[in-house]
This record gives C-alpha cells, structure tokens and sequence, in this order.
C-alpha cells in the first residue's frame, strides 16, 4: 500500500519519532512511503532513504492565513502526485488542515498529547469536534487522552495506541565501550540525572533548577539536552549541553531521568530511558502514570520537595535503585517496542484500505 505521514514540524520530537519509527517498519513490510512536513528539521536526516520526502515551505505552526492557504494546496498537491492509500496526519496543526484537505475515509489522525488542545488551547476544542467526522480513525496515543476525547464529545471512531521506539539499547550498549563511535557527555563520578527536552514554559525548566539547588550539596549533578540557547543564572550543578543529535543515546549514562512538565501525552523521553532500564521521575500529567508505576519509576506532583525526596531515594537506596532499572526494562519490551506500536496501526491501515470499517 501507498502511506502518507505529514506532520506538522520537522524538528525531533514525540510526534517526529513516531513518524521515524512508523515509516521505517512499513519500508522494511514493502510498502511505499512519504513524508511531508515543515522545510527544515533534523527529521530529514533520520528519515529513511527509501521514504520519498517532501518538505512544505510554507508550513508553520503558528496560524498565519496567507501560509496556512499555500499548505492547503500543497497538501491537495501532494494527494494529486502521490495518490495514498492511507493518509496518517500527526499533530493538531496539520490535523486541521490535513482533514480539509485530504479524504476523509483514507485518514488516520493521531493526537499526541491532547491536553495541548484540550488544556492550553482550549479555544480551538470546538474545531476538533466540528472535524472528527473528517476521519475515518482519531488515535489518542494515552488511555488518558483517549477518556478526555470521549468527554469533551470528540467519539467517532476513536481509540487508543501506546507509542513505541525500537530497542535502542541494543546498538546504543556497544557503542558506550567504543570511545571512537561515542563520546561521553555525562560525568561517571557522581550521581547524575538527565532531562530531554527544549526549554519551553510546557517543560519545567524552573523546577528542574529548583530540584537541582536543594541537592547541589548531595554531589548530584543535573544535565539537561535540548536547549536551543545558554540560560544564564544557573545553580553549580547543572549543566545545559544544547541539543545534540540522537540524544537517547546518552541516556545509559546518566543515573535517572527526569520530565518536568505541565502536560504531556506519551512522552518518547520516558519510554527511552525504559528502553536503556533507566528509572524515571516524572510530573504526574497525561499519560504518564500509565507508563511509571512506582516499580520502574514514579510519576509525582510538580512539587519541588517531592522531586528531590524521590531522587535521594534512588541514590542511597541501592537495592531499591537496580530492582527499579531492571523493572523500566521489563516495561518496555512488555508495552512500548515499535512492533507492537506498528502492528496496531498496521490493523487500522488494513482497515482503510479494505473498507471494512472499524467497532470500537
């Protein structure tokens, strides 16, 4: 069959991965594939290269009318050229447009993270719910999200499907023991924790200085991936290294991660760290109770002394720290590989293309 994924923006992110992962299993299924999204963007270089590519000059987040018209008839464009068997629309901006554009019963619109809309810009709820007839599927990427879709009246064939990544653990490992191959960023002297993430007012970058400053005293140093610009004023022990390609892979050498957030809907971080049986303490929002069940991590009020308590607790209780890294493992190989993410959109794309509908 002939997919289409378009996203919104080609910089890396929970949306961009997905996309990386979901077109690099239906390559290798012997399907043909595109990717349209916004013209600059590491996603690009990541992208397989048996997926046709197809950047959007005019695509932006932000509304601006004169771009958002130019997109549409991109998008009607790329429909003509490519003629898609199934179209997979990701993210809420290109959701929009995407669904005035496209076939409604070829589309399969993903929400990652629906409190953006739902929470933030609730102003634009009203559009999701005049347009979920423009679907034939909505997937909600948390059973959280997938409740508060139900709710807010957005019902027609909506469901639910865990991200997933590919066992980066396995080619990340080796490479660790190769100081030609990877260079480590993170210092093995001390207890480390690490977070994944631009600094946005969404990521909690105060309270991840907050925490920082309390344990400054403790020996315990704070890294942070992701930061387009140096913030100034920091406490001693944190460090911003900017962003840096495939972070994940620097993940096996901090001790814990962290996720300061005000919403989330599946975070990739999370399941990332999981993946390299790292334990996570993370702000309880989203989905995010439904990946960390106190066993491989713990999910936690945005509470400062909450946050601190929590990862003392990891560094002087040894036992209680290695039985938390080997239960992060056990949950991603049982929730969150990419082929279990893949077979279930696989189903819904099949689904598609025979016409046969789906109950729910």
């Amino acid at each position: 069959m002939k997919i289409l994924h378009v996203v919104t923006l080609s910089e890396l992110g929970g949306s961009q991965s997905v996309v990386v992962n979901l077109t690099g299993q239906s390559i290798e299924d012997g399907h043909e594939v595109m990717v349209a999204a916004s013209a600059t963007g590491e996603l690009w270089n990541i992208l397989s290269e048996r997926v046709e590519k197809r950047p959007i000059k005019s695509l932006r987040r932000a509304i601006r009318l004169f771009r958002d018209f130019q997109t549409f008839y991109e998008l009607k464009k790329i429909n003509r050229e490519f003629k898609p068997d199934v179209i997979h629309l990701h993210s809420s901006k290109i959701g929009v447009l995407g669904r005035l554009a496209f076939p409604r019963h070829k589309i399969i619109y993903t929400v990652h993270g629906f409190d953006s809309i739902r929470v933030v810009f609730r102003s634009y709820l009203p559009i999701e719910r005049i347009l979920q007839s423009r679907a034939a599927h909505i997937v909600a990427v948390s059973q959280y999200d997938y409740k508060n879709l139900l709710f807010e009246g957005i019902t027609q064939g909506v469901s639910w499907i865990y991200n997933g990544i590919e066992d980066y653990s396995i080619r990340t490992n080796s490479l660790l023991g190769n100081p030609e191959s990877h260079k480590r960023i993170i210092d093995e002297g001390s207890f480390s924790v690490l977070c994944i993430a631009r600094i946005s007012p969404q990521k909690r970058f105060n309270l991840f200085c907050e925490v920082a400053k309390i344990l400054a005293n403790r020996g315990i140093k704070f890294y942070w991936i992701g930061n387009k610009e140096q913030p100034t004023n920091l406490p001693s022990n944190v460090i911003c290294l900017g962003e840096i390609p495939h972070a994940h892979r620097h993940i096996p050498e901090a001790n814990l991660l962290i996720l300061p957030t005000n919403y989330e809907g599946m975070p990739i971080s999370v399941i990332e760290a999981l993946c390299y049986g790292i334990p996570v303490v993370a702000s309880d929002v989203g989905g995010i109770k439904e990946i960390l069940d106190g066993t491989n991590g713990i999910a936690l009020p945005n509470d400062v002394e909450m946050f601190a308590d929590r990862i003392l607790h990891y560094m002087e209780d040894q036992s209680y720290y290695q039985l938390s890294k080997k239960e992060a493992r056990v949950s991603y190989l049982k929730n969150f590989t990419v082929s279990q993410m893949y077979n279930s959109y696989k189903n819904l794309y099949e689904h598609i293309v025979n016409k046969d509908g789906l109950k729910y």
